[in-house]
């Protein structure tokens, strides 16, 4: 259930601000020095994503086979 919930708010998060979680990945995931330039649609794609997670956290939930 602790797993849905935070699938579920971590997609309700990249789909209201999908910018910011990009931005921030990707500096995380790259050094100082890096400079990168991001294609428009990979903030449409993002948002994707955290639809898909919340509709997999609600789906999950009404799964009648769930042990939890």
């Amino acid at each position: 259930m602790l797993l849905r919930i935070v699938l579920a708010v971590f997609g309700i998060v990249e789909l209201l601000f999908p910018r910011k979680i990009v931005d921030y990945m990707m500096d995380v995931s790259t050094t100082a020095e890096t400079t990168y330039e991001l294609k428009p649609w990979v903030y449409s794609l993002a948002r994707l994503e955290g639809l898909v997670f919340v509709l997999v956290a609600f789906w999950w939930g009404k799964n009648p086979d769930d042990d939890s």
